[in-house]
């Protein structure tokens, strides 16, 4: 058990880790601050923690510091918070980029603070405190990307491994750079394929807008509700990871291409094993229990990855 935890940014990964360590008494004390007076005041309203109206004054004396702000905040948090970071205190975030969520973070910090980024793979398309839930992390992989070897760190890993674990997520471990590449293949593309199908349906000039809702199939209902994720967060993903989803993008362009080209082409095979392989992938995320095989077209968005 840690005696206490800061939380700085009150919104759904933020609320949902109160909400968790609350509940498994994996903190004994918890503390919160965001930078929005109207999520202060509902974060007070749902007695998340104790609420604080100064960044500094809300880590002052935390064990474990957690940055719950969208990525392109993180410097400002984290410039905001390092006044009030006591010795020893170990410096964690929830951002799905972490290369530059290091790069920008890491300088502002004290010297005599321990800083090991994270990210949860967990989320849904809703926001703010009002959307967080304890069970939110159950199952769920954490992945931290330490930023060095030093006995200090290395410790700090295993207390933040131990503190995740509580709230039932899975750990792994990995570099920032290694980890923005896997989160751009599993969970940056798909969200900007989601984004782009969903505006370019509204675009559509040979079909009403009124059609593509009224006639919503599976596949492009399931594409709206990834895009209805928030827009603040996904900007600055895809600002601040640009090189990997580049790289990713480029590569999904090239098979797209060869896509079309089969299908003007008539080549049934070539359609054939790409779809048999995707379908195998399907029955591999199944087994890994990523996903249920029980059909739900009303889907339960409880544990969408971000």
């Amino acid at each position: 058990m840690i005696e206490r935890i800061a939380i700085v940014g009150a919104g759904l990964i933020g609320a949902s880790i109160a909400h968790a360590a609350r509940e498994s008494g994996a903190a004994k004390s918890i503390a919160l601050y965001d930078a929005d007076a109207g999520v202060r005041a509902r974060a007070r309203a749902l007695s998340l923690g104790d609420v604080f109206d100064d960044a500094a004054a809300a880590v002052t004396d935390a064990d474990l510091i957690l940055f719950c702000v969208p990525v392109g905040a993180m410097a400002e948090a984290a410039k905001a918070a390092a006044p009030g970071m006591k010795a020893g205190a170990i410096v964690s975030d929830v951002g799905s980029v972490k290369q530059a969520v290091a790069d920008a973070v890491a300088p502002l910090l004290p010297e005599h603070a321990v800083f090991v980024p994270g990210h949860p793979i967990a989320g849904t398309e809703r926001s703010g405190p009002d959307a967080g839930f304890a069970s939110l992390f159950k199952g769920r992989w954490h992945i931290l990307t330490p930023l060095g070897d030093s006995e200090a760190e290395k410790n700090a890993v295993a207390t933040l491994a131990t503190f995740w674990e509580t709230l039932g997520a899975r750990i792994d471990v990995m570099t920032p750079a290694r980890h923005d590449v896997v989160l751009a293949v599993t969970s940056h593309l798909p969200h900007l394929i989601a984004f782009n199908i969903v505006a370019m349906a509204e675009d559509l000039e040979s079909v009403t807008e009124s059609e593509v809702v009224k006639y919503s199939a599976s596949g492009f209902r399931d594409f709206t509700r990834i895009a209805a994720s928030d827009p603040t967060m996904w900007r600055d993903v895809f600002l601040n990871n640009r090189e990997a989803v580049l790289e990713v993008l480029g590569r999904f362009s090239e098979d797209l291409a060869a896509l079309q080209r089969a299908i003007r082409w008539g080549e049934g095979d070539t359609l054939y094993d790409l779809f048999d392989r995707a379908r195998r992938m399907r029955r591999e995320v199944i087994e890994a229990g990523q996903d249920t095989a029980a059909p739900n077209f009303g889907r339960d968005t409880g544990g969408e990855e971000s």
